[in-house]
């Protein structure tokens, strides 16, 4: 399993903003091959994360160079700039081990 996180940095009083970007974007994720689930987390003072779990390291990589991809990402430039407060962090992990109930 390799589990992918972009954490966002969202400037003050612009939460529901990026929240309802989120919320209305076509991500084409359930068309890829390896992709297992998606969830975009919110922390305090404006620190967001989209969280990623996929099959493998190749599975994600497959996922970067698709078509699914690039129409998930081709409306990125019409978010404003300046609903951000910095830049955003990309963090790759593979799972060594798992617990669940």
């Amino acid at each position: 399993m390799y589990i992918v996180m972009n954490r966002f940095q969202v400037a003050e009083g612009r939460e529901g903003e990026f929240e309802e970007i989120w919320r209305t974007r076509d991500s084409y994720l359930k068309e890829v091959d390896g992709f297992r689930e998606f969830n975009l987390l919110r922390g305090e003072g404006g620190d967001f994360i989209s969280h990623t779990i996929w099959e493998s390291k190749s599975a994600f990589e497959g996922w970067v160079g698709s078509d699914a991809f690039h129409k998930a990402h081709s409306r990125a430039s019409e978010t404003p700039p300046d609903i951000f407060a910095g830049p955003a962090k990309v963090s790759m992990y593979d799972v060594l081990m798992t617990q669940t109930k």
